[in-house]
């Protein structure tokens, strides 16, 4: 019998994007249900309940972000080392899941911190295996429509949560523990769902092929220039982009009911979902540089209004902008990642980039709530100003698109 020929390669390029990365969407939607659940209301119950500075608060949110950001270098390194992305990623869900009961019980800020690290050590171990999973299952012509896909599906979870949070305090009288006891659901069906409906591909490792420690010299030459420009923007970003909570405690300084606190999140995240798609599919066709460019543009315009105006339309304008420079750029910033490692370093290359952004995360948070102690709310939004600026001029300091290699 003549052997079938084998397919050619334009008969072969996918169409459209595989179902476990829809699946992984939709892992990330209910993860983020659960947690935005409870994280639109922490701050305002750490404050007014537990009696928590606003400080302490951005200690907390630093702490808390810059762990998840430092654990995912050892989980993608180990993902690349062991040649298995699913197994990590549904040890992060499963601790986030696991984690959710501690808020409700939460009677210091003691053991909100102890349940706010064990949620973000969780985070740290699910992220960089899930995108390098992500990366893995994408057609390289459409990594940016990938990851802008399942961005978006992350974020109507990041709104979904708030709004479902909002609905119940107004129901229950502003019951804080009751809605986290309800926020634990929906992080057991995320964990089921990457169990049941996410196939992980075949590894393009020879089975026989030797283990190299990802992180010997060797290897961390491999990764060049341009992903090391990406990790260097990163941090830049994610100190012009402190945590959210700072968008909720301004918001009850514009004299917005506890109740009706989520609302921020809502608003910023539906303008973050219903942009970061279009967003990840414009990515690939233009230049990285001008969408980076043109997201800080939106994150200065976003901060200044939030520093200089007390009125409410000026807050709904500063937390659209701020959905819109997340639109903008977080998607991109992991496809470029995923663009400029080699694929068999991608977990350790998402690893180092989000050990960075970590740092920067803990960094710019407790400076936030120093100056807005200190100095007033409007300093911490002008700081994020300053630090937006840096990173524009850092973009404009490089000559050609920054992260426009290919793997």
């Amino acid at each position: 019998m003549t052997p079938t020929p084998p397919p050619s390669a334009a008969s072969t390029t996918p169409s459209r994007l595989p179902a476990s990365i829809w699946a992984l969407g939709f892992v990330s939607l209910l993860m983020d249900v659960s947690s935005e659940m409870i994280h639109s209301l922490l701050p305002v119950f750490m404050v007014t309940v537990l009696g928590t500075s606003v400080w302490a608060v951005g200690l907390i949110e630093g702490a808390a972000e810059a762990t998840a950001m430092i654990v995912k270098v050892f989980s993608g390194v180990l993902s690349d080392w062991w040649g298995k992305r699913k197994p990590l990623a549904l040890l992060g869900y499963g601790l986030g899941a696991a984690s959710k009961p501690l808020f409700a019980l939460a009677t210091s800020t003691g053991l909100v911190l102890v349940a706010r690290l064990t949620d973000r050590v969780g985070k740290g171990l699910r992220g960089a295996p899930r995108d390098a999973l992500v990366a893995d299952l994408a057609p390289p012509g459409m990594r940016g429509a990938a990851f802008g896909l399942r961005q978006s599906l992350d974020t109507v979870g990041a709104f979904l949560g708030p709004l479902l949070a909002m609905g119940l305090m107004l129901l229950w009288a502003n019951d804080f523990r009751a809605i986290f006891w309800v926020a634990v659901v929906p992080g057991f069906m995320a964990v089921a769902l990457l169990l049941f409906g996410v196939k992980e591909p075949e590894s393009e490792r020879p089975v026989a092929a030797t283990r190299t420690n990802p992180i010997s010299r060797v290897n961390l030459k491999r990764l060049p220039a341009a992903y090391w420009r990406v990790v260097a923007i990163g941090a830049v970003f994610t100190l012009a982009r402190f945590s959210e909570a700072f968008l909720l405690l301004r918001a009850l300084q514009f004299g917005l009911p506890v109740a009706f606190a989520p609302l921020v999140l809502i608003g910023m995240n539906v303008v973050y979902s219903l942009g970061a798609y279009p967003f990840g599919k414009l990515s690939d066709r233009v230049s990285h540089t001008a969408l980076l460019g043109w997201g800080l543009v939106v994150l200065i315009a976003a901060d200044l209004l939030l520093a200089i105006s007390g009125h409410v339309a000026a807050l709904a304008a500063g937390v659209v902008l701020w959905g819109l420079h997340m639109a903008m750029t977080q998607g991109l910033l992991a496809a470029m990642v995923a663009d400029t490692a080699p694929s068999d370093l991608r977990g350790t290359a998402f690893g180092f980039f989000n050990l960075l952004s970590g740092l920067a995360m803990l960094v710019a948070s407790t400076l936030a709530g120093v100056l807005w102690d200190q100095l007033g709310a409007p300093m911490t939004f002008v700081m994020g100003a300053v630090f937006s600026l840096l990173a524009l001029g850092l973009i404009i300091g490089w000559r050609g698109d920054v992260g426009a290699v290919k793997a």
